[in-house]
Formats: structure tokens, C-alpha cells, sequence
């Protein structure tokens, strides 16, 4: 029976924990004593502690982080009643800064703050010998990597198959961005490439396909960023995935030339803008060349086949909806795969705090921890701009709107302001953000655009009705069953002449 079980509750199944890896083959001879175990957010709290009581542990260490702190502080209180004998000890970035007053604090018995990788396994070892430490806060500290064991061939032939397998090449952020927690995690360490080099090797050859590298900056290693990417590119094949972390700013032509080799479908890249507004970028100490940004956006939209995932921030301290707003419709222009709109929170550690006061940032007590309001942007607003975000990934960045989404702002100044009235309107049809089904939402587009935006339903019917039923679809929302086949010819040559006017935008 285990003595150490590890255990981390995940957003979804898709998503395997690299953290528990990395613990897991730091154990040393303690491994045949260790297990993982992995669960759901959607798991009952009960069900959770009955599959940890079930193991029989000495140890309990649970990976702590914003989307399961809740959570985890359910199951720690239930275990804590039925086996109070467990030694719990809980780390991870959710609970490494600010974390005197919190009850999941206050039921665990130590806490390991920063990264664990040695010094998890050293505290085991002293608790299985009958040693408590004097103090319940171990600090982890940076491990001098060379002497960390990697995590990968604890992936297993499951985890291959059917999981986002996580990976990464160096620790740590040479930026200071006040909103994240890599700003505090100084300075950047690289792992011997030529280890995770054999040790993507060894996946690739078990037969994974889908790599995730978590690395905050990529490509500021030009030769390991150039290495990994030549290892891709000398193994590609169909259903080969990789997702990288890039600087947006920061794009040799060692590196263009590279991105450019790879085929549609094979990469994604997560591009942090987060503001385009100068004044706000220097008051959050975030360093950003913004012309060499866009030069690097439109290079990758229009010369490579990579996916482009945009990252925006609303409610930054100095930034109004005015000012997001400009900064949104400049990458609009630039065509991105998807804009992400995410919402400022207030990571525990983070320096963005010295800003409450001046700014007036008001957040959430519980996780995610969002900004409520600013002084530059009211409650009401703020609610505004979370169905903005909502309503824009499932129009825009679904995929199920390829060719119609455009249309709620074609012929307007602003993309933003367009998407901002579409978004009041919806919400004031169906009076929330969440489990609105496709069908209906398509319905409400199509209302949008005819009695609101004045198009054509000749125009709009057709492509709505082709978007719907691309992913094999065959049965069509009432007001567009008409247009199923465009038969008209009028409808046709329109069809076509949106999609000429698609591409010309595009390229």
C-alpha cells in the first residue's frame, strides 16, 4: 500500500499534471511507496477523499492552484474529519505567497512554498522517519535544475493517448508584468536541452503527438528555441500538435524561417499582449515594442501557417473600455486565429496590488480573484466586459462562425464597438452568458444582423446556414432553412463575393 499519495485536482481529464510528475520522479526510493492521483473539478468533494482513503497513506501532497483551491479546501476539510491521522502537506502557486490567514493553511500540517521538486521528497523522507520539522513551511526555493529529475516517462501510455502532455524547457520570466506570478520567479533557468531534447524523443517515440510546452518565454533562447523547433520539424507528420509561449516582440529570422516550415494544423502559438496602451505598459513595468509587435503578428498571419492565439487583459490599472477598445481593434486588423479577452486577477503574490488604492481595483475574495472595478471602469461596465469576453469566444474564437462573424462589424469604425452593442443585445434576448446552445445562438445572430446590423437576408442566411453546417450538421435553425443550399442565384454570387472579400482581408 502507498505511504505517499500524490494529488491535484484538474480543471478537465484532458489536462495531465506535470507537477505530480516532477515529485513523482524526484522521489528517489520512495517511489514504490508513491502513487498519483488525479482528479476533476467536477468530482465531489466525497468522492475525492474516498479514493485518497481508499490508498491508505501516511502522506497526502496536494498541488494547489487557482482553478481548484476551492476544491481542495473541501476535500482537506472532509479528510481532515474522517482520517485525522494523515499527514497532509499542500504546495503550488496558489498557496505559496500570502497564505498565513487562509483556511486550507490552517487544516494542513506543512506547507511547501515555491517549487517542490527536492525539497517535497527531502520532507517526506524526514516525516516517514518519525522527524517532524520544527517549522510547517518548508520553502522549496529554486532548485538548481541540473539536479531535478525530469517528469516524462511518468506519462503514461493513457496519458499519451488521450492527454495534453506538458512540457518545458526553462524555468522562470526575464519580464516584471505586476499581474503575474513569473514576475516574481526571477531569473530564467534553462534545463540542459539535450536532456529534454532525449526526452521528447522518448515520448515521441511511445507515440505522443500533442506537446504543450509552458515555458512563459519560448523564444527568448534563440538556440534551444531553434533546437526544439528542428526537432519538430524533422519528425512532422500527420497529426503532429505543439503549443509554444512566444514574446511577441522578440522574433529573429532564424526563428521566422523556422515557424514558416511548419504545416497547417501543426502549431499554435500563445501570444501575451495583454495592453497597447503604452502608458498602462509602464506603469505595470510590462516591456513591449509595440511596432515590432505588429511587424511579427503580420508576418505569422500572412507568411506561416501558424495558429495565433492573442491574449488581451481588461481592467489594468490606467486602461478605460476606450482604451482597450483601440488596442482590440488594432489586432482585429492584424487577423488573429483568436483574441482572447481575459479578465485582470489579483494572483496572490503579485505585485499588481501597490495599484489598489490610486486605481481603485476592487477584487473578487475568491478565486479566480477577478477585478470587480477600477476607477476607469465602473462595476456595470466590468459585468459588460465579461459577457463581451464570453460572447466573443463563442461567436468569434469557436470556429463555428468562420465566415459570418464578420458581418457584425463589417462597414463599422470599430470591431470592438460593433461586437460591444451585438453583445448588449444578446444578453438582453437571452439574459445570460452561459448554456446558450448553438442553435439558438445562431438564431439570435442571424436576427442581429438582419433587424439591427440592416443586411440582407439573402446575404447572411446562406453563410450563417454554411457556418452551421460545416461540422456536419444537417439539421438548420428554422429562420435559415431556406437558405440551405443557397439556391438562388443571387444568394450564391453573394456567398462568393463575402468570401472574396474575406480573403483579400486575410491576406
Amino acid at each position: 500500500m502507498p505511504k505517499i499519495v500524490l494529488a491535484t485536482i484538474n480543471a478537465r481529464f484532458i489536462h495531465a499534471s506535470a507537477g505530480l510528475r516532477y515529485l513523482y520522479a524526484n522521489l528517489g526510493d520512495m517511489q514504490p511507496y508513491a502513487q498519483i492521483a488525479e482528479f476533476e473539478n467536477a468530482q465531489p468533494a466525497k468522492e475525492i477523499v474516498e479514493a485518497i482513503v481508499q490508498a491508505d497513506p501516511v502522506i497526502v501532497g496536494f498541488g494547489v492552484y487557482i482553478w481548484n483551491a476551492n476544491r481542495t479546501r473541501e476535500v482537506v476539510s472532509l479528510l481532515r474529519m474522517v482520517r485525522p491521522d494523515i499527514l497532509i502537506v499542500i504546495g503550488g502557486p496558489e498557496v505559496s505567497y500570502e497564505y498565513q490567514d487562509t483556511p486550507l493553511f490552517r487544516m494542513c500540517d506543512y506547507l511547501v512554498t515555491g517549487e517542490a521538486d527536492l525539497a517535497f521528497p527531502a520532507l517526506c523522507r524526514e516525516l516517514l522517519a518519525g522527524n517532524r520539522p520544527a517549522t510547517n513551511v518548508i520553502e522549496g526555493g529554486l532548485p538548481n535544475l541540473p539536479e531535478v529529475q525530469l517528469p516524462y516517462e511518468w506519462y503514461t501510455d493513457s496519458d499519451i493517448a488521450h492527454r495534453v502532455l506538458y512540457i518545458e524547457a526553462s524555468r522562470g520570466c526575464p519580464f516584471t508584468c505586476e499581474f503575474c506570478l513569473s514576475s516574481v520567479d526571477l531569473p530564467v533557468r534553462q534545463f540542459d536541452h539535450q536532456r529534454v531534447l532525449d526526452e521528447l524523443k522518448r515520448l515521441f517515440d511511445r507515440g505522443a503527438r500533442t506537446f504543450k510546452f509552458v515555458d512563459r518565454t519560448f523564444n527568448l533562447n534563440v538556440r534551444t528555441s531553434s533546437t526544439i523547433l528542428q526537432f519538430f520539424l524533422d519528425r512532422m507528420e500527420e497529426g503532429l500538435f505543439v503549443h509554444f509561449e512566444m514574446v511577441p516582440d522578440r522574433f529573429p529570422a532564424q526563428l521566422r524561417e523556422m515557424v514558416a516550415k511548419f504545416p497547417p494544423g501543426s502549431l499554435q502559438l500563445e501570444i501575451g499582449v495583454q495592453t497597447l496602451n503604452p502608458e498602462v505598459s509602464a506603469l505595470i513595468s510590462r516591456r513591449q515594442d509595440v511596432p515590432k509587435l505588429f511587424d511579427n503578428l503580420q508576418f505569422l498571419r500572412r507568411e506561416t501557417h501558424a495558429y495565433l492565439h492573442v491574449d488581451l487583459i481588461v481592467g489594468l490599472p490606467g486602461e478605460d473600455i476606450q482604451s482597450f477598445g483601440r488596442g482590440f481593434d488594432s489586432l482585429v486588423a492584424t487577423n488573429p486565429h483568436e483574441i482572447q479577452v481575459g479578465i485582470l486577477k489579483r494572483l496572490r503574490g503579485t505585485p499588481i496590488v501597490r495599484h489598489t488604492e490610486e486605481y481603485k481595483l476592487q477584487f473578487s475574495d475568491e478565486p479566480p480573484y477577478e477585478v470587480l472595478a477600477t476607477r476607469d471602469v465602473s462595476f456595470l461596465d466590468m459585468q459588460r466586459m465579461e459577457r463581451f469576453a464570453r460572447y466573443w469566444d463563442l461567436v468569434a474564437n469557436s470556429g463555428n462562425f468562420t465566415q459570418s462573424k464578420h458581418l457584425i462589424w463589417r462597414d463599422t469604425e470599430s470591431p470592438f464597438h460593433a461586437f460591444l452593442e451585438f453583445s448588449d443585445w444578446l444578453f438582453g434576448r437571452v439574459g445570460r452568458r452561459a448554456s446558450i446552445q448553438l442553435k439558438a445562438l445562431t438564431e439570435c445572430l442571424f436576427q442581429f444582423l438582419v433587424e439591427v446590423r440592416g443586411h440582407e437576408g439573402a446575404t447572411v442566411g446562406p453563410l450563417l446556414a454554411d457556418d452551421y453546417q460545416r461540422g456536419g450538421r444537417s439539421d438548420l435553425p428554422k429562420s435559415l432553412r431556406s437558405f440551405a443550399t443557397a439556391s438562388s442565384g443571387k444568394a450564391r454570387e453573394s456567398v462568393l463575393a463575402l468570401k472574396r472579400q474575406q480573403r483579400a482581408l486575410e491576406s
